[in-house]
């Protein structure tokens, strides 16, 4: 293990989970490209045993949004790569990766910025903060959890490259009533602003091809033809065993 000095004393370079957090993405299809982006999505962090401890979160909800430092647990690789490519570029084009919010980096380190809506006391695993925007696998290790501090952390004159060629991207969902009718009312919403964000690889357009994505305990199975993306049948969700994602960025 790598230890060195520093002006404050050893540093061990080991970092572990605060928390971990639940949400209805058992498996990394379907997970949104950025936090924020659908709003709707409400998710819980829950703290491991070490660290939950109501003190650690006082003053909390005073803040209306969190940075959360993550894991990209299930993104692992042996080596990394210099370049990587990003999906909303079509998957052909290569950018270097710290240039890029990519899951496979040196260090499988994710920064997400989540809004908090309440914190909980009274539950048996309390703490527990209920957040929503999260673009989190369910069970992803937190690693710290930080203030959002407007002033410091909002620069409007920012420039964001070849992500603001794709921020307006967006399917229109047809989801028929019988079928949405299998998914819990509470979870509609976020749902279909998933769905509507488009879910696939950016290089497969084929109109043809089915997809299946989990959320929470159902498989949402749709086409998508154009501008349209079609549901067509909702079944239980069956954990199969998860192959790694091709060389993609986020």
């Amino acid at each position: 293990m790598s230890v060195k000095e520093s002006g404050s004393g050893n540093t061990d370079h080991r970092i572990r989970p605060v928390a971990r957090i639940l949400t209805d993405f058992p498996t990394k299809f379907g997970i949104p490209r950025q936090s924020g982006l659908t709003g709707e999505l409400e998710s819980r962090i829950v703290f491991e045993p070490e660290f939950s401890n109501p003190d650690a979160v006082r003053g909390i909800e005073e803040f209306s949004h969190l940075w959360l430092i993550w894991e990209f647990s299930e993104a692992k690789r042996t080596k990394w790569s210099p370049t990587v490519r990003p999906p909303r570029l079509g998957g052909n084009v290569r950018k270097g990766v710290f240039a890029t919010r990519s899951p496979f980096r040196p260090n499988s380190i994710g920064l997400s910025c989540v809004k908090l809506e309440k914190v909980a006391l009274d539950e048996s695993d309390s703490p527990v903060l209920y957040v929503e925007g999260a673009d989190l696998m369910n069970g992803t290790p937190i690693f710290d959890i930080k203030p959002y501090i407007p002033y410091a952390d909002c620069h409007l004159e920012a420039t964001g490259s070849f992500t603001e060629y794709s921020k307006d991207h967006h399917l229109n969902v047809e989801f028929p009533q019988e079928l949405l009718e299998r998914i819990p009312e509470e979870s509609r919403e976020a749902l279909i602003a998933v769905l509507a964000d488009d879910p696939r690889p950016a290089y497969q357009n084929d109109p043809e091809r089915s997809y299946g994505m989990p959320f929470g305990e159902k498989d949402i199975h749709f086409r998508v033809d154009g501008d349209i993306l079609r549901v067509y049948n909702v079944t239980e969700f069956v954990k199969k065993q998860q192959e790694s994602s091709a060389d993609c960025g986020k």
